[in-house]
């Protein structure tokens, strides 16, 4: 059968039903699942079986940076099929280079290299490897708010729940990363919520014992765990602890990267230099799997003479590599990371507040760039989260008017493409103003 064969004439049911007869999906009970089918993309909508449009204010998993279809990058993948499908990792091969090239122009100056992965999870696991490897030391300390991926080490680097049937990893610490909306330091203030939270932080370090820590691994902004911008002087001040006690700093980029923050990379906006980052999704909007860690000169000096003990079959693929150069166009030659700070700052930033001012059932806006969260609440004044039932039911409200949400926990997240217009960002605020109406919320 044909693509064509395969797509022309099929119903909506008829798709859910073959894909859910042989296709054993993530994160969920099997026997619950009623996924909505999608046929073709393009731009900021998707589309299903029998032409129902809707606008794609999740970038799916938050990695459609460039939305959907772009041209520049199907236009890449196209012509480096064409010239060479694939070849193994260790072969020098131009397009690999030169989407390495191309991501480091905008990393800072330390960076040397990159390892190229195949998503963001296997590039966290071999980030953790390297510090590991380059400090000789184990542990590594990431926050209870954090989703860091579903592979061994880098699941129990998370902080949420889907850590704690995952338990297999060795040498990880959590600890708690300020959120002032729900301060675990009875802070009033950005400062103090700052303040303490990197005492806690030292305490912890002194309390493992400095010599014996290889890493502080933290998502620049927490991304699934509620998109939580750092305070002022929070990321500087956790640089500075990491140069006292000889600890490398990980920034975990692979959802705030590329344009998402309304930055190349989410630590732009702050105070911060880390010694390793680890990228995927928008790199080139997911078109074809990738990921990678970059990693300092000094990281990288250590594997000069030393072998690194790792390696995957489809590092660097040329597929790949030819999306990320294409991705690495459009982004530059159309404007698109400056299009998301401009409509989070003047269009999504102020909508969302309206609303809050509009709806008690809403806690918190926080966000920045096209990256925000809505955080919704039973009760203002005790800030009791919305329950899943009710969050459910209001991610149904919001697709029955032509929109896909991101849900996570009690908050909607905000996240379209980078390439959202001011008008797609009404469209996608109305409908969520009206399913809060809905609601009751």
């Amino acid at each position: 059968m044909s693509l064509d064969g395969l797509y022309e004439g099929m119903t909506n049911a008829e798709a859910v039903s073959r894909d859910l007869a042989h296709v054993f999906h993530s994160w969920s009970a099997q026997a619950t699942l009623n996924p909505l089918p999608v046929s073709r993309a393009e731009g900021m909508y998707v589309w299903d079986h029998e032409g129902n449009k809707y606008l794609d204010f999740s970038s799916q998993l938050v990695n459609t940076n460039a939305g959907h279809q772009h041209p520049r990058i199907v236009a890449a993948i196209k012509q480096q099929v064409d010239q060479l499908a694939t070849v193994g990792p260790a072969f020098g091969n131009a397009v690999r280079g030169a989407a390495a090239e191309r991501i480091l122009s905008h990393a800072p100056k330390n960076m040397h290299k990159v390892f190229f992965t195949n998503g963001g999870a296997d590039a966290i696991e071999n980030a953790i490897r390297m510090a590991r490897l380059t400090t000789g030391r184990d542990k590594v300390i990431s926050r209870y708010r954090s989703y860091h991926g579903n592979t061994g080490a880098a699941i129990v680097a998370t902080g949420d729940w889907r850590r704690i049937p995952n338990e297999y990893a060795r040498g990880h610490v959590h600890t708690f990363g300020p959120y002032l909306y729900r301060s675990e330091f009875w802070a009033e203030t950005e400062a103090q919520e700052s303040e303490r939270a990197l005492h806690h932080l030292r305490r912890l370090i002194e309390c493992e014992g400095p010599t014996s820590i290889a890493a502080v691994l933290l998502e620049t902004i927490p991304g699934t765990a509620g998109i939580l911008v750092p305070p002022t002087g929070y990321l500087s001040g956790v640089r500075a602890l990491c140069d006292e006690f000889g600890i490398l700093l990980i920034l975990d980029e692979v959802m705030s990267g590329f344009g998402r923050a309304g930055e190349w990379f989410a630590f732009d906006a702050f105070d911060v230099q880390p010694d390793i980052i680890t990228f995927a999704k928008g790199v080139n909007s997911g078109y074809v799997p990738v990921g990678g860690v970059m990693m300092s000169h000094d990281v990288a000096k250590v594997f000069d003479q030393r072998v690194f003990p790792g390696g995957l079959t489809y590092s660097g693929h040329p597929l790949a590599a030819a999306s990320i150069l294409g991705a690495m166009d459009a982004f530059e030659q159309e404007g698109i990371i400056e299009n998301a700070k401009r409509v989070g700052a003047e269009h999504i930033g102020p909508g969302l507040v309206a609303l809050a001012a509009k709806h008690p059932g809403i806690g918190e806006v926080r966000g920045m760039g096209v990256f925000w969260a809505v955080e919704l609440v039973s009760d203002r004044e005790r800030k009791t989260p919305v329950d899943d039932a009710t969050m459910g039911r209001l991610k149904g409200e919001i697709v029955k008017r032509g929109v896909l949400p991101f849900i996570a926990g009690n908050r909607v997240h905000v996240v379209p493409p980078c390439i959202v217009s001011p008008d797609e960002v009404s469209q996608g605020l109305v409908a969520l103003d009206e399913a809060l109406t809905a609601m009751n919320l």
